[in-house]
């Protein structure tokens, strides 16, 4: 699963297979940092982005995952 660090926060992307289908949905989960250094809050858990969209690889897939979890974080920061 592909991850990135961005100012603390843990963004998790990935392309998964859609059961059932040769198609590829977009997945993300992202975690902050918390007072326990060995410890990460989940902020949102794993969940698939744009749901009405589907991608023919998982590439594709996982673009669009690191770009709707990138704008998630946007909207989650005061």
């Amino acid at each position: 699963m592909p991850a990135k660090s961005v100012d603390g926060y843990e963004i998790e992307y990935t392309g998964e297979l859609l059961e059932g289908t040769k198609q590829w949905g977009a997945y993300v989960s992202i975690f902050a940092p918390s007072a326990n250094p060995m410890h990460m809050t989940h902020i949102c858990p794993k969940r698939r982005v744009s749901a009405d969209l589907t991608f023919l690889d998982q590439h594709a897939a996982e673009a669009e995952a690191e770009r709707a979890a990138l704008k998630i974080l946007e909207d989650l920061r005061p």
